[in-house]
């Protein structure tokens, strides 16, 4: 048995959703003609109550294009210092948008008002001008840790008294909302743009959309197309994406329970030193081997993961992820490999 845990980007297409692309109606997306698209988009606008969206191939160009859109060359942001933004969107918050990045050490990746609002610079031509707060919901590097709507009221108020645009790196922003109870449509509330990412827990093959007022997107469509992300008949993409935002958001706490019950199994294994709270699908865990070294061993069994760092693993469980498998990856986890 083969069972695949290095990521939610792992998933195949259901049949359902198959369908749905296949009869998808498409047009020129850069004209904006595609019906498919324009649907998403509103789609996911309305779900989060933001006024527009941009359909993009990927969570990092969707990221990249809101930090472009809200700062300045010579700006700075405040994130977490595990923050995707900044660790793995290969250097792009300076390259494409010249803005420096103020990191902060919060817990599993949550950070607090208390903790920005003593970061944000004053008014000094010595020092980069604050503009902007990104947040990660849920927290990859934080064993997918979640804020609340009542952690980020706060942070909007500090954002919108210090004149600050708020964004929300969402990629598994629906793990998130299963986790916590918040409704999505709050979100809009709070936050200046969100990026939400379909291609991970949600199950669809490519894709991200940017969410914000109409006036930014009009500007961030001029990003994206200097990004090279226009695209023309992408509509059996973003079908793809409206099925999933209606088909598969509910099974996300199937996802929830499998990572626990995985956890639990991991805790009682004595080669694994210690194991992160697993609040939503993703399972990290540290390892008295090295981690190289125990992923190669699990491999042998079948179960494939990733080593997050030199004694660190991570599971993440998605709809490609059936009870029988997670049976067998408990019973391989009980014995000694």
């Amino acid at each position: 048995m083969i069972v695949d845990l290095r990521s939610d980007t792992v998933t195949k297409p259901t049949p359902g959703m198959l369908e749905a692309m296949w009869s998808a109606k498409v047009g020129d997306d850069v004209f904006g003609e595609d019906e498919s698209i324009n649907e998403l988009e509103a789609k996911a606008a309305k779900t989060f109550g933001m006024e527009a969206g941009i359909f993009c191939p990927s969570g990092t160009m969707t990221n990249q294009i809101a930090i472009k859109c809200f700062t300045q060359p010579l700006d700075e942001l405040i994130a977490d210092q595990t923050a995707h933004v900044y660790r793995y969107e290969g250097g792009g918050i300076a390259f494409n948008s010249g803005v420096s990045t103020r990191l902060l050490n919060g817990y599993r990746g949550i950070i607090t008002a208390e903790m920005i609002e003593p970061e944000i610079n004053a008014e000094n031509i010595h020092f980069p001008r604050t503009s902007l707060v990104v947040l990660e919901n849920t927290v990859n590097k934080g064993g997918g840790s979640c804020y609340t709507l009542g952690q980020i009221k706060p942070i909007a108020a500090l954002c919108k008294a210090k004149g600050l645009k708020l964004h929300l790196d969402g990629a598994r922003i629906f793990n998130a909302l299963a986790h916590t109870g918040d409704k999505a449509a709050d979100y809009g509330k709070y936050f200046d743009g969100i990026s939400v990412c379909l291609s991970k827990g949600l199950g669809a093959p490519v894709g991200s959309v940017f969410l914000a007022d109409r006036e930014t997107i009009k500007y961030a469509r001029r990003i994206r197309k200097v990004f090279g992300g226009g695209m023309r008949q992408a509509g059996f993409l973003a079908a793809a994406g409206t099925y999933a935002l209606d088909h598969h958001v509910e099974r996300l706490k199937v996802d929830h329970v499998h990572a626990q019950i995985l956890a639990e199994a991991l805790a009682k294994c004595p080669w694994v030193s210690a194991v992160m709270p697993a609040e939503t699908n993703l399972v990290l865990f540290d390892t008295v081997e090295p981690a190289a070294i125990v992923s190669q061993k699990l491999a042998e069994h079948g179960i494939k993961a990733l080593p997050t760092a030199a004694n660190r693993i991570r599971f993440v469980l998605h709809l490609d992820v059936h009870p029988e498998q997670v049976e067998y990856v408990v019973k391989v986890l009980s014995t000694e490999f």
